[in-house]
């Protein structure tokens, strides 16, 4: 993991109002910013003297080595996330079976409550009618504490792969080729078809070689 705005129905006499106490709550912070100033007795600097003893120095096109790496495609592609994409959607697919399951025994029993109508006295209606609306919030809250677990099992495998398989190759081969940066590909737009600049297909050819699965804890519920 909506903002949402509402019609402020204010008149213009509200308009009003509120402009001249956001004109006092200005005035009243200016105030306070310059007794500030004033009291601390601090001395401003240009930026140049503020940035005086940085170097000058910087790095020369022919020290750079640089690389670009698809972190999409290797999401795609990967066979370890392939299989990790898999294992979560198997958890999906039979919380949906479930909540099929238990929607349709709880259109059955609204159907048998909507029967009793006439039968029932008004009490008695009235409870099993709170107790319908009681296993509906049940059913709502635990399929979404649920899902929100598959996620969190999913999330925290992911995390292992790239701390334990995906960043120690991509530092490997940063020191196999030498390189200065590497940049996300999908933030990165270059020109021409520059060699050996894109290592996305070794990173991925290293990390099957490397592992295949990870096996995602079983999420709460399962």
């Amino acid at each position: 993991m909506t903002d949402t705005k509402k019609t402020n129905g204010s008149t213009p006499k509200n308009y009003v109002r509120y402009g001249i106490i956001a004109a006092i709550v200005i005035a009243v912070a200016l105030i306070g910013v310059f007794a500030l100033r004033g009291c601390s007795g601090e001395k401003t600097i240009s930026a140049d003297d503020a940035i005086s003893e940085v170097s000058p120095d910087a790095v020369n096109g022919a020290d750079l080595r640089m690389a670009v790496v698809r972190m999409d495609a290797i999401q795609t592609d990967a066979a370890a996330l392939k299989d990790l994409r898999k294992q979560k959607e198997n958890y999906e697919n039979k919380l949906r079976a479930e909540l099929e399951k238990q929607q349709k025994a709880l259109e059955k029993e609204k159907a048998e409550i909507e029967k009793s109508q006439d039968v029932l006295s008004r009490d008695a209606l009235q409870r099993r009618v709170v107790e319908y609306q009681g296993k509906v919030t049940k059913l709502q809250r635990d399929l979404t504490e649920r899902a929100q677990s598959i996620d969190a099992s999913f999330q925290k495998a992911l995390a292992k792969i790239q701390e334990n398989h995906l960043d120690p190759i991509i530092e490997a081969i940063i020191a196999k080729k030498n390189l200065s940066l590497v940049i996300d590909g999908r933030f990165a737009r270059t020109g021409g078809n520059v060699a050996n600049l894109d290592i996305t297909n070794d990173v991925i050819n290293a990390l099957n070689k490397k592992v295949s699965s990870v096996k995602m804890e079983t999420p709460k519920g399962f």
